[in-house]
């Protein structure tokens, strides 16, 4: 059985060199990618709002402070030492709802390689798996294989001769503990390419690629090889939303971005993720980012599109 004290441990080590880390690069309170190749850092130091983001898929460990993702309606808690797995893209809303100066937010933030997730599943065939979707988010205590192996991974920016023998190895390691993992069903699905989970991923990349255009649902479904009402069914446990919420989501996260980072007008923002009407645009993002865009036009803020 883990030692609770040597796992506690073990976090506080890590979270103090992150801590370091970011203090010597200066950094502010935006994600940031590190040296190391797919590895990120964040660090908050005060308790946010809901903001919207778009998640890639990724891994996250975090090390001290606490987080909140919604998935559809509901709220997944990320507590410090708990490993979070994000198996699809996924338009949503987060919150830091635990830091402090004393105590900030700090995590490792992963983006995982599905082509190895695939390639592992091949070599170890996993079994049981459910064919119902996993949720897209899921997150469970982190146990002591995958803290130290994320500890080895980040401990890379101090050994960069190092990196190009160890990262791949790391790599393999590290998503092999979140293959078999409790919380990683919804890897084990995708592995599958013949999973519905698999067949929803192939929908939700075919949304996200012409997310401007009319989404016709019953032509989706069937380009996946799946019923409507299959599709819905299954789309909706995987994102927690339907697919024509989720196609909603990324265009108004995607105008935010727009009018943030280039400045774009309402009406060039609102045609340009594919409203015909600015009216209904600015009704529909008041509902979702609680302002109208207008307060947003030319306001300085990050680029919302990052995991």
């Amino acid at each position: 059985m883990p030692d609770p004290v040597e796992t506690l441990a073990m976090l506080d080590a890590l979270a103090a060199k992150v801590l370091a880390y970011a203090d010597s690069c200066g950094m502010g309170e935006e994600p940031q990618q590190t040296a190391v190749a797919r590895l990120g850092v964040s660090r908050h130091r005060s308790v946010t709002a809901f903001a919207p983001v778009l998640y890639e898929p990724l891994f996250c460990l975090v090390l001290d402070g606490g987080k909140q993702a919604l998935q559809g309606d509901e709220i997944v808690d990320f507590p410090k030492g708990h490993s979070v797995i994000v198996g699809v893209d996924l338009p949503t809303q987060t919150r830091i709802n635990q830091a402090s100066a004393d105590h900030p937010y700090v995590a490792l933030a992963l983006k995982l390689d599905m082509g190895l997730i695939r390639e592992l599943a091949a070599r170890e065939p996993v079994a049981g798996t459910s064919a119902h979707g996993a949720p897209a988010i899921s997150a469970a205590e982190a146990d002591d294989a995958i803290i130290n192996a994320m500890g080895r991974l980040f401990s890379l920016l101090e050994k960069p001769q190092a990196t190009q023998v160890l990262h791949p190895l790391l790599m393999t390691e590290i998503h092999y503990w979140l293959l078999f993992a409790q919380h990683g069903a919804l890897l084990r699905q995708l592995a599958s390419a013949d999973s519905h989970a698999a067949r929803i991923a192939q929908a939700i990349a075919v949304i996200r690629s012409k997310f401007e255009q009319v989404l016709v649902v019953a032509d989706l479904a069937s380009s996946v090889g799946m019923s409507v009402s299959a599709f819905h069914l299954h789309f909706k446990a995987i994102t927690g939303t339907t697919p024509l919420q989720f196609q909603k989501r990324l265009r108004l996260i995607e105008a935010k971005r727009l009018m943030l980072a280039e400045r774009q007008s309402v009406s060039s923002a609102a045609y340009s993720v594919g409203y015909e009407s600015p009216t209904q645009f600015s009704r529909e993002y008041a509902r979702m980012f609680g302002r109208p865009p207008v307060k947003d036009v030319g306001m300085p803020g990050p680029v919302l599109l990052s995991a």
